[in-house]
């Protein structure tokens, strides 16, 4: 069956485009790349995912071990201060040299905090009516600092640019989806154009053969005048159909340039086999792809996971919560910087801190309500893009199976169009038939090629949209997403 139509096509539908030399040749591969190398929607779906990778990237930097010193070369401070000790005023001098080395290490678990400290400190205190004191001074500690009875914000938070970044990969995927469906619309309606032209021409080229027929039967006197006149009338409508056509060729591809951005003033002829060879597609499976597959349904299901994300923040307003926070460490001090540690005194602090709510007027209760409904309604909308997704890809399918059958009428309506246009041609030359029943067969004729050509570029693009509604390249047998999308380079997060 799938020959037989192929054979249908090829013997009706063979119009061949000869470029000039030098010209661009365009396939609808290179025109797809060209347009989403050039698309202004790709780039700015580019530039959101590359700001979601580096902001994911610097928060899982921000989760490794911070080294940071702090350095404090001269501080000096001279003037006068009451002793509260002896109750008088005394004149002060200070001199300060410090450095201060700290390391933190964020604790993604626990949404804690270690940090280890280093302070050392020279100091030079002269106090009137005192002997002066220089001295060295070194202290290391090291300190906890853990949140209780809250959710962990960190963990949180990286979930969320986790998903922010998947949320643009699927952006990103979705844009080349409507690109590669945009390009494949207007590169087959330039073809369709580029075909009516050439019917346009065939239309004139046989319509001046049947006019010079006409004016030698005239001339010769076996055609009334009449005949003539009718033979340079329907001459004169093919010459307005194929400039016509000729102009709307023209202004197509300059649309088609803009969109995929070539240069205005470059020329190019398509190039691209018409043939359909039908693709086999089985209902449920296609049904089964687009809802394993559809980016949306992801979409929707990060839409979810987010309204979660804000109940979880919704429902520590105003709740109770704790911090404990201990340090433990050691600081000596000397006038010789080598005894510095001996004696070392140990340095400890704990502390607990509660936060307790107690009455806020219901505010915490209906902000909590408001975030549980916003997670019914994207539940819902998730639920909803299911039906949708499965009610499209049935009507696609459908589409498919009436397209293939209308290729086939349209198939035999040119054979019979063209075998019926040159019997009537015999009986026009034998003088049997006016010139304007004749201009009505190769009408028909003309019509019912491209009708033909209708026919498979809709079957083309329909099964693009299939492609589209599951996710899935039944003409290959392979998936369009997530393997061709993840192995391209600026996806992988560093």
């Amino acid at each position: 069956m799938r020959k037989t139509r192929n054979l249908i096509i090829g013997s009706f539908i063979l119009f061949p485009f000869t470029p000039l030399h030098g010209q661009l040749i365009l396939s609808l591969d290179s025109a797809l790349a060209i347009a989403v190398s050039n698309s202004p929607d790709i780039k700015q779906a580019e530039y959101q995912l590359n700001i979601s990778r580096e902001l994911l990237n610097a928060k899982n930097a921000s989760l490794k071990s911070n080294f940071n010193l702090q350095l404090n070369p001269l501080y000096f401070s001279h003037g006068r201060r009451f002793d509260e000790t002896i109750g008088i005023w005394r004149t002060t001098q200070i001199i300060q040299s410090a450095a201060t080395f700290n390391i933190d290490q964020p604790i993604k678990w626990t949404d804690g905090n270690i940090r280890l400290t280093n302070r050392f400190l020279y100091q030079d205190f002269e106090n009137q009516g005192t002997p002066g004191n220089t001295a060295f001074s070194n202290s290391l500690t090291i300190r906890l600092d853990q949140p209780v009875f809250t959710y962990n914000r960190t963990k949180l938070e990286l979930q969320e640019l986790e998903l922010d970044l998947e949320n643009s990969i699927l952006g990103y995927a979705l844009q080349r989806l409507n690109i590669e469906r945009f390009v494949t619309q207007n590169y087959y309606l330039v073809y369709e154009n580029a075909l009516a032209l050439q019917i346009a021409k065939d239309e004139l080229d046989n319509t001046q053969e049947n006019y010079e027929i006409t004016k030698n039967k005239v001339d010769a006197g076996l055609l009334a005048l009449e005949e003539l006149y009718q033979a340079e009338l329907n001459l004169s409508t093919a010459k307005s159909n194929y400039h016509n056509q000729k102009v709307q060729l023209e202004n197509s591809k300059d649309n088609f340039k803009q969109l995929i951005g070539l240069n205005i003033y470059e020329e190019f002829e398509i190039l691209t086999d018409i043939e359909v060879d039908p693709v086999p597609i089985d209902l449920s499976e296609a049904i089964d792809h687009g809802l394993s597959q559809r980016l949306e349904l992801r979409q929707r299901e990060i839409g979810v996971a987010n309204s979660q994300f804000e109940l979880i923040r919704t429902k520590s307003f105003n709740e109770f919560y704790g911090n404990i926070s201990a340090t433990f460490g050691l600081i000596g001090d000397s006038e010789d910087i080598t005894q510095i540690y001996n004696p070392a005194t140990d340095n400890q602090e704990l502390s607990i801190t509660l936060s307790v709510p107690i009455f806020d007027w219901g505010e915490r209760k209906s902000r909590i309500k408001a975030s549980e409904y916003q997670i019914q309604s994207s539940e819902l909308d998730f639920s909803q893009e299911r039906v949708d997704i499965i009610v499209n890809i049935r009507a696609v399918y459908r589409n498919l199976q009436n397209l293939l059958n209308q290729i086939e009428i349209a198939g035999q309506g040119v054979k019979n169009a063209q075998l019926t246009y040159e019997v009537n041609v015999e009986r026009y030359k034998n003088g049997d038939l006016t010139g304007m029943d004749l201009n009505l067969f190769q009408t028909q004729l003309s019509e019912q090629k491209l009708s033909l050509t209708q026919a498979l570029i809709d079957y083309k693009l329909e099964l693009l949209n299939m492609k589209i509604q599951t996710l899935w390249d039944f003409d290959r047998d392979m998936s369009y997403f997530p393997e061709e999308i993840i192995k391209n380079s600026i996806y992988q997060n560093k």
